[in-house]
């Protein structure tokens, strides 16, 4: 019979990349959602019932036990980037993680891998930077041989970063940002797929790996790439920490006074805190380098996806070319 990984939160944009190398791979996949009803597209990445969702909560034990039951290995996904209702850093992320590791060790699963991210550290002032942190020793301190991928900013079609300010450029001239010098390093989503890939397989050396794009670029680089997919002019503002902090501040604010009805993701407070800090590789880190893997550029990807945001659309590259005939 061939062997079962248990993905939690293999719906989720990097899980469901994850679950579909490890389809092709031939090994039967058990995605551990919170939803499985809403998870049905992960069954299409195998055969009949090679892939299948099924229902946990990371904070609940039992369902968390419940997904392990039978697993080779195990691939920990579930992140959040911003607090909503039960769902706290400290509880998903710390927690979360701490549970999944001590769960599978005592099921005596063989392989554990963790997606972590770049900036997790456990001195930070930041929330979501010290949890992420907090959740690797869990994770360490019940799977010394884990291996941990901590990538930067992960783009692909799904993603939550250049879908996100493409949208926001068709609303007005101005294009607002946070922390327009600070650095990224962003990397496809498939690549950190191939990366937790090798490491379920046994084909990564144990420890941290900290993975990063082949090109390093500041905020306001980043939007000017991305509105050149586009073909919008859009004026790039960048908002001072100061001032960034007190429009936080009050998003925050309002989400405590509503009771959660109005849930903040527009800006937290502490998303200016990670925002002014660099997020690439750090010097010595071991990486794709280390895995054999060479890592896609932006430019190979972006426009496969933001061209929905053209103004033309899918037919923006014909009016182009249409511009370049001669009467």
């Amino acid at each position: 019979m061939s062997k079962l990984v248990t993905i939690y939160g293999g719906s989720g944009f990097v899980g469901r990349y994850i679950a579909r190398r490890m389809a092709k791979n031939g090994w039967r996949v058990r995605v551990a959602c919170r939803r499985p009803n809403h998870a049905g597209f992960v069954r299409t990445y195998g055969t009949v019932g090679q892939v299948e969702p099924i229902l946990c909560n990371i904070r609940d034990e039992a369902s968390v036990r419940q997904a392990l039951v039978g697993a080779d290995a195990v691939i920990n996904c579930v992140g959040i980037l911003t607090e909503n209702g039960k769902n706290k850093f400290a509880a998903v992320q710390a927690e979360g993680a701490g549970r999944v590791a001590q769960l599978a060790a005592a099921e005596g699963v063989e392989t554990f891998v963790q997606i972590s991210a770049i900036g997790a550290d456990a001195d930070s002032d930041s929330a979501y930077a010290r949890t992420k942190a907090q959740g690797e020793a869990a994770v360490l301190d019940a799977f010394p041989n884990a291996v941990i991928l901590r990538p930067s900013i992960v783009f692909g079609p799904e993603d939550e970063f250049f879908n996100r300010f493409a949208s926001m450029s068709r609303l007005g001239p101005i294009l607002p940002v946070v922390g327009a010098d600070t650095k990224f390093q962003p990397v496809h989503v498939d690549d950190v797929a191939r990366a937790a890939e090798m490491a379920a397989l046994g084909q990564a050396a144990p420890g941290i790996y900290e993975l990063g794009g082949p090109d390093v670029d500041t905020f306001r680089e980043l939007m000017e790439n991305m509105l050149g997919e586009i073909r919008r002019r859009r004026l790039i503002v960048n908002q001072p920490f100061w001032l960034a902090r007190l429009i936080a501040g009050g998003f925050d604010l309002l989400e405590t006074l509503t009771l959660g009805l109005f849930h903040n993701s527009v800006l937290t407070r502490d998303q200016v805190r990670n925002l002014s800090r660099d997020n690439v590789v750090s010097e010595g880190a071991r990486g794709f380098a280390d895995l054999g893997i060479t890592p896609i550029s932006m430019e190979a990807v972006l426009p496969d996806y933001l061209w929905r945001y053209r103004p033309s659309g899918q037919y923006a590259a014909v009016k182009e070319s249409a511009q370049n005939l001669r009467s």
